[in-house]
């Protein structure tokens, strides 16, 4: 299983360096697909995955990312009532086939797994996109692992004792710490080696708040899960689950280095 779970994160970390790295269309169309392959695993836990209000759901996933190409997303909040009403029709004319709580998670999967992944692709157009986009990753995937480490060496208090026993208080503040360590370094990295022009104190900043908030996201993904009684969302990445199980923290994390690299770079 360990055997499987490395060479999975392998692949998928040559996949990502080529594809941010890359950025553009390349990024893009993966994200894009990324997002319909979420989106679905997230549908399979209510069962509307092969039905009207799943369709209505990708169908609106893909005008999103249009509107995203072609720099029109004047006409994303149109589009998102257009999908209200398409859903609540679904729901009233064939009821009472579906149920509330399907509605709600057609409409709802949308915003949690499209447009927020979509950030990842915003990021990378940004003036400084080139670098700031790794911030994504560092501070998500890198607290993670520094949570991780603080947790079995410091931890005591129990951050969600019901939803996640394992995660302690200790370990969620080493996690935020390691994000911002990593941050200041991979600046002072490029820095130095890629001749970019950016604050490590800024980057570490950047990556501490994701850091914190890439926690909420790993729960929330976690608490489905367990409202539903699933253990993963997928098998697509061997050893990892699916897009969902891998890119959890990704997803809550990608909107928040966006606007702070806007608003404060």
């Amino acid at each position: 299983m360990f055997k499987t779970r490395l060479l999975s994160g392998i692949v998928l970390v040559i996949v990502l360096v080529v594809t941010v790295g890359t950025g553009g269309p390349l990024l893009y169309g993966i994200l894009l697909t990324a997002s319909l392959i979420g989106l679905t695993e997230l549908y399979k836990v209510v069962k509307i995955q092969d039905h009207a209000l799943g369709a209505a759901g990708y169908l609106a996933a893909i005008g999103y990312y249009v509107l995203l190409y072609l720099n029109r997303m004047e006409y994303a909040v149109p589009l998102f009532i257009l999908l209200l009403m398409l859903v609540m029709a679904v729901y009233v004319f064939a009821y009472p086939k579906f149920r509330a709580e399907q509605v709600t998670m057609a409409f709802f999967g949308v915003f949690y797994v499209a447009v927020m992944l979509s950030f990842v692709y915003q990021t990378r157009e940004l003036t400084d996109g080139g670098v700031m986009v790794w911030l994504i990753f560092l501070s998500s995937w890198g607290c993670d692992t520094c949570a991780y480490c603080a947790g079995m060496l410091f931890g005591r208090h129990k951050m969600a004792p019901v939803l996640s026993p394992k995660k302690s208080v200790e370990g969620g503040v080493g996690g935020v710490i390691g994000a911002a360590v990593l941050g200041a370094v991979f600046a002072l990295a490029m820095d130095r080696f890629a001749g970019a022009s950016v604050s490590p104190a800024l980057c570490a900043a950047i990556c501490g708040v994701g850091g914190a908030i890439s926690q909420i996201g790993d729960l929330c993904a976690s608490a489905i899960k367990r409202n539903h009684e699933i253990k993963d969302y997928g098998k697509l990445i061997p050893g990892h689950g699916g897009i969902l199980d891998r890119f959890d923290s990704v997803i809550f994390t990608a909107p928040i280095i966006y606007y702070l690299s806007v608003y404060l770079g």
